[in-house]
C-alpha cells in the first residue's frame, strides 16, 4: 500500500481499540451461496493498526467463474487453485477472536459464511465493521463512497481495481483515514454483532408459487393451482410427502392460517390447534387428508402471476394511463433525482446546507427540523463531516456532541435562526485528502409526500434507513412488495430479518450497522403485478418512535453511489410502526414517494394488513 500523503495517525480512543481482520472477496456473481468465492484476500493488524498478517489465494469453485470482464479470473485461471476446504482452517484462523471489516460487510461476510458452511463449518466472527456504513455516518466531502473515491479522499493509492489482494491493502488505508475521522467526530463505531452462525446452508432455489391466490376452498368443488394450504396434526403420508406433492400440483403451502388462506387440511377438526382456532375464526373451511389427497388428482389451472420486464412491452399500452393508488398526495419533486447542483433561492437559503438540531422536546425539534426542510437543507440525525449549521434548543447544550460541534468550528444557532438564516461558509473538513471546503449536498431533499421519478439505468435501487447513534431500542427495516390491491401475492413478497432476500433475489434487506438498515431493489426484474414497494421500520417492544427520532432515508442508485434524494421523517409520539417510503409503478417507470406514517400498532399487524400470514 503507498500512500500519497503522511499515513494519519492510529487514533488514540480505546474503543476503537480491536484486533481487525480486513477481508476482501471476488465472486463468481452477487448471490452468495448460489455463487462461489474465486478470490479471497486477508489482512490482519492488531488494536493499533500494525499489521500482523497477510493472506491471499486463488479459488477453484467448481463452477463457471461468472463475469471475466470484471475480475479478469477465468476458469483456466481458477484450474490449478485450491478448493476453500483446502485453505478453511487457515482462514479461518485468520478471523477467529478479530472483528471482520470490509467495504459493505454484508456482501464479504454472507459469501465467507456460505463458503464455511459448504465445509459443514462457520464463519468464526463475532462482530464486523462495514467502512462504507462507517463513511456514511462520516459524511465525507466525496462525490460518493466507492472504494476507489474513499482511497483517493484518505491518500492511498489504488493499483489494481477488483484485485483482492490489492483492494484489501487499499482498505487498510480507508480504515486508518475512516477512524481518525470518525475519531475527530466523537462517533461510536457501527460495529455489529454477526455471532457465528451455523445456519447457512448451499444454497437451494426456492421457487415461489407461480400462480396468484384464486380465494377460497369451496367444499365439492375442485383445488385451483395458487390456493394457500395449511396442514395441522397427524397425516398418515409424511408430512414432507404430502407437502412436496402439493407444491408439484402448484399449490401454495404456508405454515400458518390468515384470512387468505384457501383451505386447512386436518385429520382431526376438534384439536385445540392454533391454526384450527385461526381458521374458525376467518371462517376458513376444513378437508380431511383422504380428501385433500384425491382433491390433488385433479387441481385446476391457475392465473400465472406476472412476467419479468422482457414483456412488460406488451403490456405497456394497458398500463400507461393507470396510475397506482396513493395514500398521500404526490408532491412533485423540483427536478429528476440526479445529484446535480440546485441552486439557492431567496425563499430556500439553506439549499445544499446539513443542519443538525440538538435539544428541545420531540415536538420542538420536530419543528425545527421541518423549518430546516422548507428553508432548502437537508436535516441531518447525527453529526456527520458533511453538518454545516447546528440549531441548538433549549437543553441542547448538554448533548455531549457539543464539545466535538466546538472542537470543529461549526456554525452554531438558536432557534431563531431559522426565522431569518444567513448562511455563513463552515470551516473546512480536516480529514486527509479532502477538498478545500465541504462539498454541498446535491441530492434532493423531500418532504413528506413528496414524489421523485427514479432513473431507468438498470441498476438496483436501494433505500437506506438510518437513525441516532446511542438509540436506546432496536429498530427494524421491512419491506412488502404489493399488487394493485395493495396485497402481497405470498409471503415471500415480505423481506425482514427473517427472511432477509426474496427467493428471486430482487428485493434485499442489507444491515450496515446497529442504527443503519437498507432495502435495496432490482426494478428491472420485478415481476409486472409488483406495483409498488412499500419500506416501513417497526420497534419491537413497549417503545415508541418518540424514543427514536427522526429517521433519515436516502434513495441511490448503485451501491457506494452518491444519494439522490433523502428525507428526515419524525412520525408523532405514540407510532411503533411507521411507513417510511414506497417505490411504485408510474407507467413504465418508478417513482418514490417519502411517506412517513406512522402506526400504533405493531409489526405483525402491519404485515397481516398486507396480506401476510403471520403465525400468532
Amino acid at each position: 500500500m503507498v500512500l500519497l500523503s503522511s499515513e494519519p495517525k492510529w487514533p488514540a480512543l480505546p474503543d476503537y481499540f480491536h484486533d481487525w481482520a480486513l477481508v476482501d472477496v471476488e465472486t463468481s456473481g452477487l448471490r452468495p451461496g448460489r455463487d462461489r468465492v474465486l478470490s479471497l484476500a486477508i489482512l490482519t493488524l492488531d488494536a493499533r493498526g500494525n499489521r500482523t498478517g497477510e493472506f491471499s489465494t486463488l479459488l477453484n469453485p467448481g463452477c463457471d467463474p461468472g463475469p471475466v470482464h470484471v475480475h479478469g479470473l477465468t476458469a483456466a485461471r481458477l484450474a490449478g487453485a485450491p478448493t476453500f476446504e483446502e485453505i478453511a482452517p487457515q482462514v479461518g484462523a485468520l478471523l477467529s477472536g478479530r472483528v471482520l471489516v470490509a467495504h459493505n460487510a454484508q456482501f464479504d461476510y454472507d459469501f465467507l459464511a456460505h463458503e464455511f458452511a459448504h465445509v459443514r463449518s462457520w464463519v468464526p466472527v463475532g462482530r464486523r465493521l462495514c467502512t462504507l456504513a462507517l463513511n456514511r455516518l462520516i459524511g465525507p466531502a466525496v462525490p460518493d463512497l466507492k472504494l476507489g473515491t474513499l482511497a483517493a479522499h484518505y491518500g492511498v493509492r489504488q493499483e489494481r481495481a477488483h484485485d483482492a489482494q490489492d483492494d484489501v491493502r487499499v482498505l487498510s488505508g480507508i480504515l486508518r483515514g475512516s477512524l481518525g475521522a470518525a475519531e475527530r467526530l466523537g462517533l461510536s463505531l457501527p460495529l455489529l454483532d454477526c455471532p457465528p452462525r451455523q445456519d447457512y446452508k448451499p444454497y437451494v432455489p426456492k421457487t415461489p408459487c407461480p400462480y396468484r391466490n384464486p380465494g377460497r376452498y369451496t367444499p365439492g368443488g375442485p383445488l385451483v393451482q395458487g390456493m394457500k394450504v395449511a396442514i395441522t396434526g397427524d397425516t398418515q403420508v409424511s408430512r414432507e410427502e404430502l407437502v412436496a406433492r402439493s407444491v408439484a400440483a402448484g399449490l401454495n403451502m404456508m405454515t400458518s392460517v390468515s384470512g387468505r388462506t384457501s383451505v386447512v387440511v386436518t385429520n382431526d377438526p376438534g384439536a385445540a390447534s392454533a391454526k384450527l382456532r385461526r381458521a374458525a375464526d376467518e371462517g376458513v373451511p376444513l378437508v380431511d387428508e383422504p380428501t385433500y389427497l384425491r382433491l390433488l388428482e385433479s387441481v385446476r389451472p391457475g392465473r400465472a402471476k406476472g412476467v419479468a420486464r422482457q414483456r412488460r412491452a406488451e403490456a405497456a399500452a394497458e398500463h400507461t394511463t393507470t396510475a397506482p393508488p396513493a395514500p398521500t398526495p404526490e408532491i412533485p419533486a423540483q427536478r429528476p433525482a440526479a445529484p446535480t447542483a440546485t441552486p439557492v433561492t431567496a425563499d430556500r437559503p439553506l439549499t445544499g446546507r446539513r443542519v443538525l438540531v440538538l435539544g428541545g422536546t420531540h415536538e420542538a425539534a420536530v419543528d425545527a427540523r421541518g423549518r430546516v426542510v422548507a428553508l432548502g437543507a437537508s436535516a441531518a440525525v447525527n453529526l456527520s463531516a458533511g453538518v454545516t449549521d447546528v440549531v441548538v434548543l433549549p437543553g441542547g447544550e448538554a448533548d455531549r456532541r457539543m464539545s466535538r460541534i466546538a472542537a470543529l468550528g461549526l456554525s452554531v444557532h438558536d432557534a431563531d435562526w431559522l426565522l431569518a438564516p444567513v448562511a455563513a461558509n463552515s470551516p473546512a473538513p480536516t480529514t486527509a485528502g479532502s477538498a478545500a471546503e465541504n462539498r454541498p449536498d446535491t441530492a434532493e431533499v423531500l418532504v413528506r409526500g413528496a414524489v421523485i421519478d427514479l432513473a431507468d439505468s438498470g441498476t438496483a435501487w436501494t433505500v437506506a434507513a438510518a437513525w441516532r447513534q446511542q438509540t436506546p431500542c432496536a429498530v427494524d427495516v421491512v419491506a412488502f412488495a404489493v399488487d394493485a390491491q395493495e396485497q402481497v401475492a405470498g409471503d415471500e413478497d415480505f423481506v425482514f430479518y427473517g427472511a432477509p432476500e426474496h427467493p428471486d433475489g430482487t428485493l434485499r434487506l442489507a444491515t450496515g450497522g446497529p442504527t443503519e438498515q437498507a432495502v435495496t431493489v432490482d426494478l428491472e426484474r420485478l415481476p409486472l403485478e409488483i406495483h409498488r414497494v412499500v419500506i416501513a421500520a417497526a420497534i419491537d417492544g413497549a417503545a415508541t418512535f418518540s424514543d427514536v427520532g427522526a429517521i433519515e432515508i436516502t434513495a441511490t442508485c448503485g451501491i457506494g453511489a452518491a444519494p439522490a434524494a433523502r428525507a428526515t421523517l419524525d412520525a408523532a409520539t405514540t407510532e411503533r410502526t411507521m411507513i417510511l417510503a414506497e417505490i411504485y409503478r408510474r407507467g413504465e417507470h418508478w417513482r418514490l414517494r417519502a411517506v412517513g406514517q406512522g402506526y400504533d400498532h405493531g409489526l405483525a399487524d402491519l404485515a397481516r394488513g398486507y396480506g401476510v400470514d403471520v403465525a400468532d
